[in-house]
């Protein structure tokens, strides 16, 4: 059964999101994961392809953007789509979208990352309460810097 991990970020704004699924993203390669980023739309992956380059000095997090027409490369440890299921890839999921992705259960971990602020608080109750009433097991980690 898929296990699911909230990150709670207890400060900062929806950017804090990102950054965090960004460090998820690189333990979980470097635990020898492959590892899918769903983000919420096309501007979002695209920020988050940025970002995995810049978001600590020194990384290198081996990755591919997905996009319409492009074959998903299986050999690349972290795919970033957004709005379909992933090609290949079912084990770990960081979904940065506001509902749950239909295709969540084929993974083996899901990562829901929950900024600080209000709105996206309340996204990340539903999608807690649509997780706890189907019975999959729930961590949750209190993140106190972004």
């Amino acid at each position: 059964m898929t296990r699911i991990d909230f990150y709670i970020l207890e400060h900062g704004g929806p950017e804090q999101g990102p950054q965090v699924a960004c460090r998820v993203a690189e333990k979980a390669w470097q635990a020898g994961h492959k590892v899918y980023i769903h983000a919420a739309d096309a501007r979002e992956a695209e920020r988050l392809d940025e970002l995995l380059w810049t978001f600590r000095q020194g990384s290198f997090v081996p990755h591919q953007r997905l996009e319409a027409g492009t074959p998903a490369d299986a050999l690349t440890p972290i795919h970033i789509g957004w709005g379909t299921e992933p090609e290949v890839h079912d084990e770990v999921l960081i979904n940065l979208a506001a509902e749950v992705p239909l295709f969540f259960s084929r993974f083996e971990r899901v990562a829901e990352i929950v900024p600080a602020d209000d709105s996206a608080k309340q996204q990340g109750r539903a999608r807690y309460k649509f997780y706890r009433d189907r019975g999959y097991p729930l961590e949750t980690h209190t993140l106190t810097q972004g």
